[in-house]
């Protein structure tokens, strides 16, 4: 496996824009930048099909004075021992949490815990990030 060099072709103000987004996030070269928005396309084309082994994390933000929502969600984490594999719980104010949560397994199951857990009644914010290994 070699690296292979392409051409393309590209409307001057968008390259300004791309070159200014990349400085920002601090890419070396436009090849690093391109590399990387090509992982994620496929990484998130591969998640979409269901069946890649994927890793995920859930972040959920919540208040636990709401009643029963913390056991709720503790016993979403329970029923879903075998694939949650990592679990950080942060105190953000008085009221409340972050809760951060490492999923492996199909693509399809790291999402559908994500559903579940971000679906639960008074989450007020939920997010699923998925990746996976197998990248060239």
């Amino acid at each position: 496996m070699g690296i292979i060099r392409f051409g393309i072709a590209i409307d001057d103000e968008l390259l300004e824009q791309f070159d200014s987004l990349i400085a920002r996030k601090g890419y070396v070269n436009r090849s690093e930048a391109i590399r990387d928005l090509i992982r994620s396309l496929i990484v998130e084309e591969k998640g979409e099909a269901g069946e890649e082994e994927a890793v995920g994390t859930v972040t959920l933000v919540y208040n636990h004075h709401v009643r029963d929502l913390s056991d709720r969600l503790t016993e979403q984490q329970h029923a879903n021992h075998d694939r949650i594999i990592s679990a950080l719980h942060v105190h953000l104010d008085p009221h409340n949490c972050l809760e951060v949560l490492v999923v492996r397994g199909k693509s399809r199951e790291v999402k559908q815990i994500a559903d579940e857990l971000i679906g639960v009644k008074g989450v007020k914010h939920g997010k699923l990030v998925m990746t996976t290994a197998a990248l060239g």
